[in-house]
Formats: structure tokens, sequence, C-alpha cells
């Protein structure tokens, strides 16, 4: 064990005795510390929610302790999990990806299998489709595409399948991968005249699951890579897994070669979370964490929710609210602490209005700022909208990157900095950004 790893285990010994099980398990038990150099202290934790809630909360705790163990006035730095030391000291912060690596497989979640997923309606035939695949890869279903929209699971089903198929083989090679990081691959190994090794790696895949593909629109290149890839898996009896917001019938600007291989499986949607599904998933999540949840607390969640990301992201404020004050769930319900979250927003402006508000002002559809095109009028659309969905309704930046089409983390950081930039360069003041009904964003020039 390494110098540093014995300072943070004596850190977290010490937090255990300050918070409760349940904070210490949702918060602090997956966190490392990366490097402790000149008192800077590089803490990677697993997720961009959980270093948000871990500084807003927990800052001055965890600098005390390392105060206190290093004789030293430290200054504290969270990444996400995946950034090593080398990229800590030698890249830009959060150049690498944000996906991590849980466990075993790269990027995907060892939490995310069937057996933590709630099961009803809106995705049973999802749900028994994917079972069924990772039971037998490569020999029904191939490929399966499941689309529908954010916040619906689908990514949990996919990472699932993966888990499954690790368990019973562990020998199998499993590729889980987002086309942006596809997209990033194919452009890297043509950058770096690589081509073969970067074939060979997807090539040689027993399972290759692909999330958002709806996001390849557009990119010839790298379509033409994926459809070379497809049929190699494909004819070697390999499983290939896709999602989607769209079924392949819908994707504009995919080749035709390309959704007819997309065809050529098992299509299956995931609707709207029902009622009873979204209390389920409380339910689950909360005794993952060993919350004690109560029913009627989960049904006041979910009646005002309908992202299952969002209601990961409710519960755990409400378990920072509920162990760190010692107050009531129903009390942390009646004060409106978490009507940011559960509104999507502030009181009587949610997310979905921010975001339909900031397209009559430009004068564009929702499903261009959400989509990848990048023209510069809609990326300075979408960084108004991501400045103000975080200073306004303080979402967290994963929380917005998935409303506005599953984008990372750090894109939505980017965004919210350059529009703070424009401020300080300006004499705007903070008001002129207000949502005033009709006034919304009047007076304020970012078109420019």
């Amino acid at each position: 064990m390494t110098l540093d790893a014995k300072l943070w285990d004596k850190v977290l010994a010490e937090i255990q005795t300050e918070v409760s099980k349940a904070i210490f398990l949702t918060l602090f038990k997956n966190t490392s510390l990366v490097s402790f150099e000149n008192g800077a202290v590089t803490i990677a934790a697993p997720s961009a929610m959980i270093i948000d809630l871990i500084q807003k909360r927990f800052y001055d705790l965890i600098k005390k302790s390392l105060d206190a163990h290093t004789g030293q006035t430290t200054k504290l730095l969270f990444v996400p999990k995946t950034i090593t030391k080398e990229a800590v000291t030698e890249a830009p912060l959060f150049e690498a990806s944000a996906t991590r690596t849980v466990g075993h497989l790269p990027r995907v979640r060892a939490d995310y299998t069937f057996q933590n997923m709630a099961v009803s309606t809106s995705n049973q035939l999802a749900y028994v489709s994917a079972k069924t695949v990772a039971e037998k890869i490569g020999r029904t279903y191939n490929p399966l595409f499941i689309y529908g929209p954010v916040g619906v699971g689908k990514t949990h089903l996919m990472q699932a399948v993966a888990n499954e198929v690790y368990l019973k083989t562990p020998s199998s090679k499993v590729i889980y991968i987002t086309s942006e990081e596809f997209t990033n691959e194919v452009v890297n190994a043509i950058r770096t005249n690589n081509t073969a090794d970067m074939k060979r790696r997807f090539r040689s895949a027993s399972l290759f699951l692909l999330d958002d593909v709806q996001f390849l629109a557009g990119k010839e290149r790298v379509q033409e890579e994926l459809f070379h890839t497809f049929n190699t898996l494909i004819d070697g009896g390999a499983q290939i897994v896709l999602s989607s917001d769209h079924p392949p019938s819908e994707m504009k600007k995919v080749e035709k070669r390309l959704i007819s291989r997309f065809s050529g499986g098992l299509t299956v949607d995931i609707g709207p979370l029902d009622f009873e599904l979204r209390c389920a998933i409380l339910l689950i999540k909360a005794k993952k964490y060993d919350y004690d949840l109560s029913m009627d607390t989960a049904k006041s969640i979910a009646e005002k929710t309908q992202d299952a990301r969002e209601l990961e992201g409710i519960l755990l404020r409400l378990i920072t609210e509920t162990e760190t004050r010692g107050v009531e769930q129903d009390d942390v319900i009646r004060s409106g602490v978490l009507a940011n979250t559960q509104n999507g927003g502030t009181a009587g402006f949610g997310a979905d209005e921010v975001i339909r508000n900031t397209c009559n002002f430009y004068n564009i559809k929702p499903t261009l700022l959400k989509g990848p095109k990048r023209d510069a009028g809609l990326v300075r659309a979408r960084q108004v909208c991501m400045y103000l969905l975080k200073k306004e309704s303080e979402l967290t930046f994963s929380e917005i990157g998935n409303l506005l089409g599953g984008r990372d983390h750090t894109t939505i950081m980017h965004g919210v900095e350059k529009i703070e930039g424009l401020l300080e360069k300006t004499t705007l003041s903070k008001d002129m950004l207000g949502i005033t009904g009709k006034n919304y964003l009047s007076n304020v020039d970012y078109k420019s």
C-alpha cells in the first residue's frame, strides 16, 4: 500500500466516525487519493454528482483531517475516477474521458445489473430481450437495438448485459463504448495513422455494446468504420447491442446500409417510466445505499420526477440532507430543498421551460439544441442554456448533460465557464439573465 493510500485510509476512518453509514457508503466508500504533492491533494470520486455533493457538504471536514495528518495547509482538487495521477500532472483537468472503470470492466458500472433493475410494463420487453441476449450471446436477437427517451434505463440495461456476460465468462472480450468515444477512437486512429490497431481492437470483441448511436449522425467516416466493424462481428458470431433515442427507421443522416444492419435483429423500445416503476427504482437505490426510504417519500418524489438519473440524484440529496442535518424525510420534502431537482429547475420555471424559452429566443427547435450539430449559433445557444440551468436551477453538470442530449459533464462545465467569462467581460448583471416571464433573456445580446 502506498503512502498516499495509507493517508487516505486514515482520513476515511476519521470521516466514518463523523458521518452516518448511509452517507459514508453513498459518498466516500469509492473515493481514492490520486496524488499529494506540495500541499495539493487530488481526490478521485466515481462521478461528477458525487464530487458536487462532497464539495458542498464535506470539503471542510476532509481538509481538516488532511491538514492534521500531513501538517500542511492542503488544497483539495476532485476529479472523476478514471483520471490517473499521470493524467493530472501531464494533461489539462477533465481532458480525460468522464466515463469510469468500476471493478472489472472498463466504462461499466458494477452496480448496473439485472438484479438491480426495476421492471414494469414500460421496460419489460426490453428487459427480457436483454437478459436473453446475455444468456445466448451471438445466437439470438443480433443485433439488439434498444431505444427510448433520456433517463429510462437504456444504459443500465446495456451494462447489465455486459456484467452478466463477464460474470459467466470472464474470458469474453466485452467492449462497452459510447458513440462519442467511438468517434474519438476513430478520429485519433486516423490522426496517428494507427487504424489497424483500432480495427483489431473493436473487431475482436465477443460482445460489442454501442450507446447513443444517434450521435453518429452526419459522421460519414465514423459510420463507415462502424459498418465494417458491424459486419466483421456478426460474421464472427459476436453479439452487438445498440441504444438510441429513436428507432433505426427514424434516424436521420445515418447511412441506409447501416440502418439496415441496425434493423436486422430485434428492435425494442423503453417507454417513459410509469409511477410504480419510479417508486421501485427509488426503493432499490435506497437499499443499495443502506438508507431507509419511506414509501410516502418515494411516492412524493416519483410524482414529480420522470428521469431515472434524476431520481438517483434526488435520493442522494435527500440522504445528505437527512443524515447531515438530522431532519426527517417529510421535513426535507416540505421545505422544498429538493424542489430544484424534482422540478428540474426553480419553482415555476423547470428545466423544460428553460430549454423551451432558450429555443424561442434563438428561434431553434429543442431537437437541434439537444442534437449533435455544432454550428456557431447552436453552440452559443447551448452554452447559454447550460449556464442558466446550472445557475438558476442548481442542477449538477451530469444532470444538465442528460437533459441536453446526453452530453458529457465536462462539455457542460466548459459551456458554463464560457458564459461566465462573457459576463466578466461585460457589465451584464445576473438579473438580466433571470427568468422574467416574457422578458426571459431579453436585452441580453448572446447571439453574437
